[in-house]
């Protein structure tokens, strides 16, 4: 069945390796937060050490989000484990905090559709699920180029502020700017300033109006 937006992600269980011990995992335990599933290709190799690391480092604010990030490649959980416990000055993961998700048959990959069946191992997958499990974003990188930590994190930001609010979010919306209604009159009250920007005088510093510079009428 073809992945939809808005639609269950597919459900699956494996074993992780979570604080260098192994433990089952399943997609159905995280129901109530949000998740962030990202396959990467294989274990020591040259992009994905980058991408773990920056996910692990970041992680703390994902949790702020209730999100949960996990990892998943190919590779069993030993090579998982084995990674984690080389130096980082080697090539290896070091003290990372993400959970790596052992998928050696591949099966969670294809049911995810990332899974290059000429090589056997995935694209970078990237996906964004919902608290009820409903899958809300999709991407997929070839294998040379790695994934944005600060646009995922603005992503699951974006979607958890629509799910709260029942406004849109518009091109390049961060967190505490300008949000609008779905509806004929919210698009044009935000279309009235520039990049939908509301100038509020009231937040401006003592003094300041005097000092504008009035460009002349033309």
């Amino acid at each position: 069945m073809p992945l939809q937006l808005q639609k269950p992600a597919p459900q699956f269980s494996t074993v992780a390796v979570v604080n260098k011990e192994f433990k089952e995992v399943s997609l159905k335990s995280y129901e109530g937060q949000y998740v962030v599933l990202f396959f990467y290709p294989l274990d020591f190799t040259f992009v994905c050490p980058t991408e773990l690391i920056a996910f692990s480092d970041r992680l703390a604010d994902f949790e702020k989000l209730n999100c949960v990030v996990l990892a998943i490649s190919c590779d069993s959980q030993f090579s998982h484990l084995a990674w984690i416990n080389t130096p980082r000055e080697e090539g290896g993961l070091g003290d990372i905090k993400l959970p790596l998700l052992a998928d050696k048959t591949g099966k969670i990959a294809r049911d995810f559709n990332v899974y290059n069946e000429e090589t056997g191992i995935p694209f970078r997958g990237l996906f964004i699920i919902d608290k009820a499990q409903n899958l809300r974003q999709i991407t997929v990188n070839d294998l040379p180029v790695g994934r944005d930590v600060d646009e995922v994190l603005r992503l699951v930001q974006a979607f958890q502020f629509t799910d709260t609010h029942g406004e849109v979010c518009p091109a390049n919306w961060k967190p505490g700017s300008k949000t609008l209604a779905p509806t004929a009159n919210g698009i044009k009250s935000y279309l009235k300033t520039p990049n939908g920007v509301e100038e509020n005088k009231r937040t401006r510093p003592e003094g300041v109006e005097k000092n504008l510079i009035k460009k002349p009428k033309v």
